[in-house]
């Protein structure tokens, strides 16, 4: 009996196995999930999905851009190792501020160009004409002659800026991604940079925002969709890494001022001095405030200056053996109020005037401080 019980037992198991795995319910993945506690992957628990405030706001802000975003291709011609002239083109972005057709851009975008078209978002090609540019401040404005009215974007406030505030930049990268978006933050304010021309931009805004080269002439858009600066250049010619710059948009609003008024861009022509920045212990030494400013050199005969009646040194002083100054001339503390604390003061103080604008300096002579009241002339115009 003790033999036949085991035979038994394994008899009635093998019968209900063979019973259970018969039925035409039979799952065994239902019997294997019900023993780990659920499925191997988890899904949403809705169907809909769901964006974080941020995110909307970065879809938002495209929707309402990308349309108004153009990319510019510029045709100039160049020559090769045997001066032979052939075509080369550039590729930049632009976006459009009226319904007529008006756009923004850097100059730099357009420089040199015999031809400039503009591609939609929409992939429709336009010829543009160039309305007017401002290499100064690397700006440009351009024309298209389009059939219907146009989206546009809205100007904002460059002036009140923040460290951290969040931007968004829409362009065209290496002149065959259109319409790319990348997000960052103000990574800080008022930076100077050199350009490819040995000039320098001043006041731009520095970004963390991917911007790369085809982006240039692109807009810098705030969390409310408004542009607050134009995509100008990057750090190193390796692409992006962290490093950009932006114009700030209250630099190109001055030019549409000028130019809805008067139908031109000016600029102002030179001043007409050639001046020292000296201040500390050589301002004193040359008895003069110790907070120093810009040291008259030369005035050029026939200019400005001279008109205004600025005075040049009336003597030469060597220093500490080593090089010699003049002295006895004007010392410029402040232009428009603002310090004369470097070279290039005078120039960044010149960059936010137009011809025909009077330039008011203070300077320091004869041991009192006075006010000059210049008038500045107009440089030729570039289009």
């Amino acid at each position: 009996m003790k033999v036949l019980r085991p035979v038994l037992w394994a008899a009635v198991l093998a019968a209900g196995f063979i019973y259970v795995t018969s039925g035409s319910g039979w799952d065994v993945g239902r019997w294997l999930r019900r023993g780990s506690g659920g499925p191997l992957w988890s899904e949403p628990a809705s169907a809909a999905t769901a964006y974080t405030p941020d995110e909307q706001n970065n879809i938002d802000i495209y929707k309402g851009a990308h349309d108004a975003t153009v990319n510019i291709t510029s045709k100039v011609i160049q020559q090769d190792f045997f001066f032979g002239a052939y075509p080369a083109e550039g590729a930049g972005s632009g976006f459009i501020i009226k319904q007529s057709g008006e756009i923004l851009t850097n100059s730099h975008v357009v420089k040199g160009a015999h031809e400039v078209t503009v591609t939609l978002s929409d992939k429709k090609v336009y010829r543009a004409s160039v309305l007017g540019i401002d290499a100064r401040s690397d700006l440009a404005l351009l024309k298209i002659e389009a059939d219907r009215k146009l989206p546009t974007l809205p100007l904002g406030n460059s002036d009140s800026l923040l460290v951290g505030q969040k931007v968004l930049a829409i362009g065209n990268p290496f002149g065959q991604f259109g319409g790319t978006l990348t997000t960052g933050v103000v990574s800080s304010l008022d930076r100077t940079i050199q350009t490819e021309e040995g000039g320098r931009l001043e006041g731009m805004i520095q970004t963390d925002a991917a911007i790369n080269p085809g982006n240039s002439g692109g807009p810098l858009l705030d969390s409310h969709g408004a542009v607050i600066g134009i995509n100008t250049a990057i750090y190193g010619p390796q692409g992006n890494i962290g490093i950009g710059f932006a114009l700030p948009i209250g630099r190109a609003k001055a030019m549409l001022e000028e130019f809805e008024r008067s139908g031109n861009i000016s600029r102002p022509a030179p001043v007409g001095v050639r001046a020292l920045h000296i201040d500390g212990d050589l301002a004193e030494q040359l008895q003069l405030p110790r907070e120093g400013g810009l040291l008259i050199q030369q005035v050029e005969t026939g200019s400005v200056a001279e008109e205004a009646g600025l005075r040049g040194p009336t003597r030469i002083v060597t220093v500490d053996w080593t090089y010699q100054i003049g002295v006895g001339g004007d010392l410029i503390l402040s232009a428009e109020g603002q310090p004369m604390t470097g070279n290039d003061s005078l120039q960044r103080v010149l960059s936010g005037k137009r011809g025909g604008d009077m330039l008011t300096l203070t300077v320091y002579r004869g041991g009192r401080k006075i006010d000059v009241k210049i008038k500045l002339g107009e440089a030729p115009r570039q289009l």
